[in-house]
């Protein structure tokens, strides 16, 4: 056992567990985005009403996340990401058996309410697993998942829209969710802590307090806000933009419209993990600078949008975008774990989901009420504003208080790495 390649090791393992859920979460919640044209005909709908079913589910994903979170901080987060990935599976199975929208809406909305179990605990789980030395490349695994997820969710539902109907992309995604269950035992080993575990297990409300009074953690929160506004709004609704203004087939803009977004991030937090670290080893506030650069870098690609685009102008904007946003990104959990004491980890990780996820509901809905006055591309370009202003609080963090929220961290831990 001594000779295991690195890759074999129990702590890598889970990671390897992990990113294949994270996959098939996003996955799962990006599906309905390829198809919405195909229910848009089936159930008469508005664009509103379509918009309504990225949001419900974000909504009822934020309301569970605060409290999934501490979840994560009372009992086995193992056993949590393995419920948490059953039912969400058996949700997301169920979608193609709807018959009709409002079914179909009370669906999206146990969607988030099962989904949100799963990252808090995931995230504390690789945070006690990994030293600050490899724990930014082994979070931007579970990035690494979720990106390449929602190529695969979005991909494969409109493939199977387009050759046997909306309804069976849902059903081949519900089924290879419980078959990763069925295999979680050896990929969940009992993985030696790099960190002593909490002293206490600490209630919500204990928790909340803790990291509300952390200076870090409201600029991190500021951020999470910003960019989930501006990521899901292009989550939901740029595979109907390709399949409007370029004509494409369900399947074609699916892929198109999760792709390009997807890859390039996928790349960018490949890369972006491995900086962060070297950059970070001795100086862990370092993360919150590469965080705000990248995306000053970044948000400008998005005004591209403006005018009346070609694919290739809006491929190359759109992944220009991605790359940096990974870049950036894959500075976000390590930052979170580094200001907060381990034992109040996942509720923070909950918190933060539940806003982000929030504000981003409240994004798909409003591109659903624009979208006839205003534009799909019009408001795409728009998004350039939520990252200018994100990179600008992220670099004020860097500059006033960081430093002095990571010292606060490590004298609260037992054992900080």
């Amino acid at each position: 056992m001594k000779n295991l390649p690195w890759w074999l090791e129990g702590r890598w393992r889970l990671v390897w567990f992990l990113t294949a859920a994270a996959g098939l979460n996003f996955g799962d919640r990006s599906a309905m985005s390829a198809v919405l044209a195909a229910i848009r005909t089936e159930f008469a709908v508005s664009d509103v009403q379509l918009g309504l079913l990225g949001s419900v589910f974000l909504w009822s994903y934020a309301l569970g996340s605060p409290f999934a979170g501490n979840l994560g901080d009372r009992f086995s987060r193992q056993r949590l990401v393995v419920v948490s990935l059953v039912a969400w599976s058996a949700v997301t199975g169920l979608m193609g058996l709807a018959t009709g929208y409002p079914m179909l809406l009370g669906l999206r909305l146990a969607l988030g309410a099962t989904e949100c179990l799963f990252l808090p605990a995931a995230v504390a789980l690789i945070a006690t697993c990994h030293p600050t030395a490899t724990r930014a490349r082994a979070m931007s695994f579970i990035t690494i998942g979720a990106n390449t997820g929602m190529v695969i969710g979005g991909s494969t539902a409109g493939y199977f829209a387009d050759h046997h109907g909306w309804r069976s992309g849902f059903w081949v995604l519900g089924l290879a969710g419980i078959a990763l269950a069925l295999a979680s035992r050896p990929m969940l080993p009992d993985t030696p802590r790099v960190e002593a575990a909490p002293t206490r297990r600490v209630g919500f409300l204990a928790a909340a307090r803790y990291v509300i009074r952390v200076s870090t953690y409201w600029v991190l929160l500021a951020e999470s806000m910003l960019s989930g506004l501006g990521m899901w709004i292009f989550f939901t609704w740029l595979p109907l933009y390709f399949r409007e203004t370029f004509q494409m087939p369900l399947a074609a803009a699916g892929f198109a419209g999760t792709f390009m977004l997807q890859i390039s991030v996928v790349l960018g937090v490949l890369a972006g993990g491995w900086i962060s670290d070297r950059v970070s080893a001795h100086a862990p506030h370092r993360r919150m600078l590469l965080y705000g650069c990248f995306y000053l870098v970044g948000a400008p690609c998005l005004l591209f949008f403006l005018g009346q685009p070609t694919f290739p102008v809006v491929a190359v904007a759109v992944s220009a975008f991605s790359f940096c946003r990974g870049l950036a990104q894959s500075n976000d959990h390590p930052t979170q774990c580094e200001i907060v004491p381990p034992e109040y980890r996942a509720t923070g990780v909950g918190i933060m989901n539940a806003c982000a996820t929030a504000a981003g509901g409240c994004g798909v809905l409003l591109a659903g009420v624009l979208k006839r006055d205003v534009g799909l591309a019009g408001i795409f370009a728009g998004i350039s504003l939520c990252f200018l202003v994100a990179a600008v609080v992220l670099l004020i963090g860097y500059r006033c208080f960081i430093r002095r929220d990571i010292a606060r961290a490590q004298g609260e831990s037992p054992a900080a790495p």
